[in-house]
């Protein structure tokens, strides 16, 4: 701890150090994972948890530095999401490899992009709001804990320090036994519904024993809880069944209903999803509009801010970076992607219209990535990086940016694979954005609960951009040389390796293709967006009769994500709430409600550090297994996960309702 009147330390060398050396490793975890799987973790925690084991060595040491960190590797950790999109340039077979330069400069100019973006958000969705920014709100008390433990060791500091340090042990254990096989991550069934009177229907559910997942359940609340059950129950109790029994549109469907599980799962990813995603889209126009205000109002305040601290009046916790830094920033920014964009069609057959695509390219990267920043910002308010469809925005950006290229250049035989191609190096640079700009309100909301600097806050995360874009292109190219993308030409890779499935990657080729080709299937992104308008109508109708609300954007994520990611968040909030009423019964009812905030924070922690070390050891490996202990055969594996999975959380609720009841608050000094 600092001594008393001096400043303490914050955006310190040492820091900012270690903030790069924890983005080496989680980045290229993160990159591994997103491409094996489709899922990258949130890095904010995991990071916390390890500047604050280094930095107690030293005496001088602050939860502001610890901030710091954690701060650097989180936005770095956070834009490996980009291997969404920037793989699809080797999957449609344009490029061989990852140029580093190129890679870099896309990753670096939208990153600080995104950055910059989030500054006039900062005081509209994080000051002035009631988003529950679940992962920030645990980075938070993560660093507060423990600062709390080695400064003064009072009962409720050390508590709380066990309250972590338990839920992260269960939740990295669970994790644990399910890579050794005796367990397992996911209990899956597919059914017919043929019993139903639905001839040819199936449906099923995939109930995911994550217990980061029920930590934010907890974070996120009822209300966003229940809204992505609403999700769940319209993509697999009416969508899926509805549309494996009337198979209009279903086009290209190469399983049949004899095989439920295969013909069930593709009509969720080819159709379902995207009702989702057009739901997701008319819900981001909504909070876009509701925005605009609060907005407006973020900038003048910033502006205003930015005067008073000129003139000695400014609060050190609500300063941000200057206007002039941001637009110089800004300016190069737009100057280092206009120069990609250009160089990009010089050796193509569009070299003739470069300057025509990249007028309009600008802008595009320009507008609609602060229409993103502010739609991925709120998504990450509401239900946490993590588990924010970041997937679904790339979606969205490169059907959209793709159907303007195609308006202005209408695509022939010779072209249109350099405008695929054009699309999606476009849509690369706006996701580069989108994956900051939904990490960087979470750590400023850290920021706002620690009372840190925005502005210090604000050079770190240019600071981790910067890092991470330096580790994206090597590390890509590894696995492109080693393993490959399923589906990508022209790769030379090692011989009877399996190539990564590379999940978003295909899927937003496969979008650029049939925009710029013609061959899209719009109907389900138009049912989705009649079902957004729907749930927008219903949510404010709800609001208006003081009802529990249900977040349009949290249903049509519900819709998007796999049942597996939302189960145990729908679980997590209802247990959550469950606890909450039971705590106004407790002494401390506040106290009782931190303790739970504690164990779900050390769930999230717990998870994602195992997360960590496993994928490293998956690639050290190139084992997908590494830990494999159990049979290939073991048949009680599904017995052994839910057992498992309920008896942790009993436990953990059982702890923290005994602390709850024995403890006495303190009492008023006469």
């Amino acid at each position: 701890m600092s001594a008393p009147g001096k400043p303490m330390l914050e955006l310190t060398l040492r820091g900012v150090i270690l903030g790069v050396l924890i983005t080496l490793v989680f980045t290229a975890a993160n990159v591994y994972l997103g491409l094996r799987v489709g899922l990258t973790f949130a890095t904010s925690i995991p990071a916390a948890v390890i500047s604050m084991a280094v930095l107690s060595l030293f005496k001088s040491s602050t939860i502001l530095e610890n901030n710091i960190v954690q701060t650097v590797a989180s936005a770095a950790g956070t834009l490996s999401a980009i291997i969404f999109v920037l793989p699809g340039l080797l999957i449609v077979g344009w490029w061989v490899d990852f140029p580093f330069w190129t890679s870099f400069w896309i990753c670096a100019s939208g990153g600080i992009l995104g950055v910059l973006f989030t500054i006039p958000l900062r005081r509209a969705m994080v000051v002035d709001t009631d988003l529950p920014y679940p992962e920030g709100v645990a980075a938070a008390e993560v660093l507060e804990v423990g600062e709390a433990a080695r400064g003064q060791a009072t009962r409720e500091s050390r508590e709380g320090l066990v309250a972590v340090v338990y839920g992260a042990l269960a939740s990295a254990g669970l994790a644990i036994v399910a890579a050794t096989g005796y367990a397992t991550a996911e209990f899956t069934r597919f059914f017919r519904l043929d019993r139903l009177g639905l001839p040819n229907a199936a449906s099923g559910f995939d109930m995911g024993f994550s217990l980061a997942l029920v930590g934010a359940g907890y974070l996120v609340g009822l209300s966003v809880g229940m809204a992505m059950l609403l999700g769940l129950v319209i993509a697999w109790g009416v969508a899926v069944p509805w549309l494996s029994a009337h198979p209009f549109p279903v086009p290209h469907n190469p399983f049949t209903i004899a095989s439920p599980s295969d013909y069930a799962d593709f009509i969720w990813r080819k159709q379902v999803r995207f009702i989702g995603a057009g739901a997701i889209a008319v819900a981001s126009v909504w909070t876009l509009i509701k925005l605009i205000g609060p907005v407006v109002s973020g900038v003048i305040s910033t502006l205003s801010a930015s005067r008073r601290t000129k003139g000695g009046a400014g609060e050190r916790t609500d300063t941000d970076m200057s206007p002039g830094w941001i637009g110089l920033l800004a300016l190069a920014c737009l100057g280092v992607i206009a120069y990609l964009l250009f160089e990009f069609l010089q050796p193509t057959p569009l070299s003739g219209e470069a300057r025509t695509l990249v007028l309009i390219a600008v802008p595009f990267v320009f507008v609609g990535g602060f229409l993103i920043a502010a739609v991925c910002g709120y998504m990450a308010g509401l239900i946490g990086a993590s588990n924010s469809p970041i997937s679904g925005v790339g979606i969205l950006a490169i059907v959209s940016c793709a159907a303007i290229f195609v308006a202005v250049e209408h695509p022939g035989p010779d072209t249109q694979k350099t405008l695929i191609a054009f699309a999606l190096f476009t849509t690369a640079i706006v996701f580069a954005i989108a994956t900051i700009s939904n990490n960087n309100l979470q750590d400023l909301k850290t920021g706002q609960l620690v009372k840190a600097t925005p502005r210090a806050q604000q050079w770190a995360l240019i600071i981790g951009v910067l890092a991470g874009a330096a580790v994206i292109p090597p590390v890509l190219n590894m696995i492109a040389n080693s393993m490959g993308f399923l589906g990508a030409p022209n790769l030379h890779v090692v011989a009877g390796t399996k190539p990564l499935p590379a999940p978003q990657a295909t899927l937003i080729s496969a979008l650029a293709q049939g925009v710029i080709g013609g061959d899209l299937n719009w109907d389900m992104l138009y049912a989705g967006i009649g079902l957004g308008v729907g749930l927008v109508v219903l949510d404010e109708l709800l609001g208006l009769a003081k009802l529990l609300r249900l977040s349009p954007l949290a249903v049509g994520i519900g819709i998007y994500l796999p049942v597996s990611a939302t189960l145990p968040v729908v679980i997590g909030a209802v247990i959550g709430h469950l606890y909450d009423n039971w705590t106004k019964r407790t002494p401390s009812p506040e106290y009782s409600q931190r303790l739970a905030v504690l164990i779900a924070s050390g769930m999230i922690v717990g998870e994602s550090l195992w997360g960590v070390i496993n994928a490293g050891m998956i690639w050290a490996t190139n084992n997908p297994v590494p830990f494999q202990l159990a049979p290939v055969d073991f048949v009680w594996i599904n017995w052994v996960s839910t057992a498992l999975f309920a008896a942790l959380i009993v436990v953990l609720y059982g702890w923290i309702m005994a602390r709850a009841k024995a403890h006495k608050p303190a009492q008023p000094s006469p």
